[in-house]
C-alpha cells in the first residue's frame, strides 16, 4: 500500500510540474489529508506512515527539479505552511512544530524531512495540489487555473490541482503574454 502511494504521489508531482510549467525556485503548495487517502473523513484518522509515503514520492521529484514544497498544516494550525527556509528569505516565521493531531501528518512529515524547516502563516505559491479537500486556495498566487491530472485520486482521496497565471488587465483588447507564467 505505501509503495503505491509513494509512486502515485511522485507521478502527480511530475505531472503538475509539467502541466503548470514549474521551474527551479518556484513553489508547489500541497495540502494532504491522510484520513481521506485511507477512505475516512478528513481529520478523523491521521496516518503518519501514509503521509511519509506520499511525502517521499513527491519530495524526491520536486527536490530533483529544484522546486520547493510548501506543506499546508490542517485547520488546527490555521493552515500554516511548513517550508524550507531558503524558499522564503525574509519571511516572518511563526513558532510552531506540527504534530499528527495538531498540524497533521503531512506537515509533520515535511517538518521532519526538510533541512531547515520553518513555519509561515501564508505563502503565494505557483501551483498546488489539494489531496482530500484540504482547501489550499488561500496559498496560491492570483489567478488560479484548474489543471486536469491524469489521475485525480490518491488512495481514496480526491485530488484537485491548480497552476497560476498573471491577472488579465485592460479589457477585451489586452494581449496576454504566456511567457510570464
Amino acid at each position: 500500500m505505501y509503495e503505491d502511494i509513494e509512486t502515485q504521489a511522485g507521478e502527480m508531482a511530475a505531472e503538475i510540474i509539467e502541466k503548470a510549467g514549474l521551474k527551479a525556485g518556484q513553489i508547489l503548495v500541497v495540502g494532504c489529508s491522510t484520513s481521506e487517502i485511507c477512505g475516512s473523513r478528513i481529520g478523523s484518522d491521521s496516518k503518519p506512515e501514509v503521509a511519509e509515503a506520499a511525502f517521499r514520492g513527491m519530495y524526491a521529484v520536486l527536490k530533483d527539479r529544484g522546486i520547493y514544497l510548501a506543506a499546508q498544516c490542517c485547520e488546527h494550525l490555521n493552515r500554516a505552511i511548513i517550508i524550507e527556509k531558503a524558499a522564503v528569505p525574509g519571511a516572518e516565521y511563526v513558532n510552531v512544530v506540527p504534530q499528527p493531531k495538531a498540524g497533521g501528518s503531512w506537515a509533520t512529515s515535511a517538518y521532519a524531512a526538510f533541512k531547515e524547516p520553518v513555519a509561515v502563516e501564508e505563502i503565494r505559491a505557483d501551483a498546488g495540489l489539494d489531496i482530500g479537500d484540504t482547501l489550499i486556495g488561500m496559498h496560491l498566487k492570483k489567478v488560479a487555473v484548474p489543471v486536469r491530472l491524469t489521475h485525480n485520486t490518491l488512495g481514496e482521496a480526491r485530488v484537485v490541482a491548480a497552476r497560476v497565471r498573471p491577472k488579465f488587465i485592460g479589457g477585451e483588447r489586452a494581449h496576454y503574454d504566456d511567457s510570464l507564467k
